[in-house]
């Protein structure tokens, strides 16, 4: 079982900002990739696993973002990253990205399992039992 949410630091770089030295609102999505990806290697199902042993890989389907507060070059952030629906093929990621206890940016991303030519598939059943082990009791299945 890993801790939930799962966290990640992520160093603001150069590259993260724009011209005024401020995060650049499409970043905060690289971030959040960054942690979810990070989130299913810690249950043991990193993408070159699910390609090669479930011939399936995990696509976005659909992306918000809620920015609260300026990030700014060198920043250390966490990046929290929880659960709050699964489907058969499908989850719902909650992101929260914060410097220190200031939450600056909330990311919410519906992903789903498929194959490779992109057509929805059932998580693989190992990996959505260790999925629904991270649900919190306010979470569900959708």
């Amino acid at each position: 079982m890993i801790d939930v949410p799962h966290r990640l630091s992520v160093r603001v770089y150069f590259e993260d900002t724009d011209a005024g030295g401020v995060v650049y609102h499409a970043s905060y999505f690289r971030f959040a990739e960054r942690a979810r990806t990070e989130f299913l290697r810690s249950l043991g199902y990193d993408h070159r696993t699910l390609l090669e042993n479930h011939d399936g890989h995990v696509l976005v389907r659909r992306a918000t973002a809620d920015f609260l507060a300026p990030a700014r070059l060198d920043d250390l952030l966490e990046v929290q990253t929880e659960i709050r629906a699964l489907g058969a093929a499908t989850a719902v990621f909650h992101q929260t990205v914060r410097r220190g206890e200031l939450l600056v940016a909330i990311v919410e991303t519906r992903v789903a399992f498929v194959d490779r030519s992109g057509r929805p598939r059932r998580w693989p059943a190992a990996l959505r039992a260790r999925l629904v082990g991270t649900l919190s009791a306010d979470d569900g299945c959708a």
